[in-house]
């Protein structure tokens, strides 16, 4: 465990934000997210919980299922389909 450090606030764009030590990121295990909630007066980062893109491949069959999957472009062939047997 790392020991307590003390970092500013800095002015980034509209917002406002903390640099984050590298060892802390080491220790954690953080990537490219974090989770950020408050509890009590602390904000607290986590590692994501859900797996990117988690459920999708489910919510892709149910839309298909329910026939609320309509080609955007419509059908269209390339020259030479019509011989091609499928």
């Amino acid at each position: 465990m790392l020991d307590l450090m003390k970092t500013t606030i800095r002015k980034m764009g509209n917002s406002q934000g903390v640099l984050i030590p590298k060892p802390f990121i080491t220790e954690l295990g953080l990537e490219s997210e974090v989770e950020m909630t408050v509890e009590d007066d602390a904000i607290v980062l986590r590692r994501p919980r859900s797996v990117a893109r988690e459920g999708w491949a489910e919510a892709s069959k149910l839309i298909a299922k329910r026939g609320e999957d309509p080609l955007v472009l419509g059908e269209f062939s390339n020259d030479g389909d019509k011989e091609l047997e499928w």
